[in-house]
């Protein structure tokens, strides 16, 4: 899952989530329920023109947030959005594809409260939201949770009610949602507001309580309340959290962080017990468990690191390099999730000369993107060497958009200044603002700032 893992994602490609298309399609006419079976040769790449066509099919929504940058969304567009499952999906729904870098993106995530790529959630035809799913899963959990959404029919207010009820299926459902969203206060509040009752017999529940104390957990990492957070996560680590343990090692590192060593090393080592296991087990196996193997290796390498085992960070590191290079061999271009975890690891090692070595084959596999160019610019720039990438930063900026327009431009500025060519630089400033507008407030206070500093 992307939602810790997206916080770095931008600096080492760890969260998580992802490959969005930024065409508009236009739809005319009628459309009946047999053209969604016709296989049409693009979906929507606005919400609001699937919405339009969802009405006039009467097929609920499934929108498809991703990004170029997001590798969980390399995932699951290798490994899942496609055969026979797929097919069936896209017979029964409008599915749109929807870019976070693009404007339209943007407002629709804040819309949904979308907080981690990728992301896909299910609207009916009047745009109320039927579930989500977060983050990239196998095929064979992706498609039960996709089709248990799509059969319910249930709009969020409708679960509510059933909670209201007695239900303990529809608690747990609502409390995922909340989690989904990252609103760990606000998902303990609606728990708390249900008749004692209702709450007295879902807490007998072990998917309701893990829920909980997952809310519990997000609600005392917002408010910084360490104490509760690492108690929260010790409580959700010794559930069946499945593939999602990663993230909550994450959450207690983020909490332990400045716990006296003798005591963060207590509490820890029961978890480097058992993300040693879970990588035997989940991970470096033939056909993994988990989706997102990246998240396993950073994570267990994270708390190598964090108890002082520079030998294991290491270890770790080096088993992961050596079992993608296997898997990988020299074709780079059929598996850019697997491509990418390689030069996640390569970063995270320090492996700078092997890093270099990769960069120039990742752009060869990935011509039609900006995502290579810019990462290796900036590798080599925050190495110290602008000169060598500023020309790459530059080829990235010619096949950048919307908001990783800003995001290049940013760094072709620092690059620029470090080179001290103050006067290109607010060229760039001045060309990329009047391309993009004022979409994007952040990023463009960002690219000011690198042109001010």
């Amino acid at each position: 899952m992307m939602m810790q893992r997206s916080h770095a994602l931008f600096a080492t490609g760890k969260p998580m989530k992802n490959l969005w298309r930024l065409l508009v399609a236009t739809l005319a006419g009628a459309l009946l329920v047999s053209s969604l079976q016709a296989a049409e040769s693009a979906h929507p790449t606005s919400v609001d023109a699937a919405l339009e066509k969802a009405k006039q099919a009467h097929a609920p929504v499934l929108i498809d947030f991703s990004a170029p940058w997001c590798y969980s969304c390399y995932y699951m567009a290798t490994h899942v959005l496609n055969g026979p499952e797929w097919l069936a999906v896209e017979a029964k729904t409008v599915v749109a594809e929807i870019d976070a870098d693009s404007p339209d993106g943007a407002a629709w995530m804040k819309k949904l409260e979308v907080k981690a790529l990728p992301m896909y959630v299910v609207l009916d035809e009047k745009g109320n939201e039927l579930g989500r799913i977060v983050a990239e899963q196998p095929r064979e959990k992706f498609y039960p949770q996709l089709n248990k959404i799509l059969a319910a029919g249930n709009t969020l207010d409708q679960l509510k009610q059933k909670a209201l009820g007695g239900s303990t299926d529809a608690t747990a459902t609502v409390l995922g949602s909340y989690q989904a969203r990252g609103q760990g206060k606000e998902g303990l509040d609606w728990f708390a507001s249900l008749p004692e009752k209702s709450r007295a017999v879902a807490n007998k529940n072990t998917v309701v309580t893990l829920w909980l104390d997952r809310l519990k957990l997000l609600n005392a990492l917002t408010a910084k309340d360490q104490p509760t957070a690492m108690a929260s996560a010790q409580r959700v680590l010794a559930g069946d959290i499945g593939c999602d343990r990663p993230y909550v090692i994450d959450s207690l590192l983020e909490a332990s962080e400045k716990l006296p060593a003798a005591e963060r090393s207590k509490l820890l080592h029961p978890q480097k017990v058992a993300m040693d296991r879970f990588l035997d087990q989940q991970v470096f196996i033939n056909t993994p468990t988990c989706a997102d193997q990246r998240s396993a290796v950073i994570s267990t390498a994270d708390v190598d690191a964090a108890l002082g085992d520079t030998t294991a960070e290491s270890a770790v590191l080096d088993r992961a390099i050596d079992a993608t290079r296997q898997r990988l061999g020299n074709d780079f271009s059929h598996d850019r999730n697997l491509a990418d975890n390689l030069r996640v690891y390569l970063v995270r090692a320090k492996r700078n000369d092997e890093l270099d070595a990769l960069y120039p084959k990742l752009i060869a596999a990935y011509p039609d993107d900006y995502v290579y160019p810019y990462r290796y610019g900036r590798s080599l720039f925050e190495r110290g060497n602008a000169a060598a990438a500023l020309p790459l930063l530059e080829q990235a900026a010619d096949k950048a958009y919307g908001q990783n327009r800003l995001t290049v431009a940013t760094f072709r500025v620092k690059a620029l200044k470090a080179l001290k060519r103050q006067a290109d630089a607010e060229k760039v400033v001045s060309e990329v603002l009047e391309q993009n507008g004022q979409w994007f407030p952040e990023q463009v206070a960002a690219l000011k700032t690198a042109l001010k500093s």
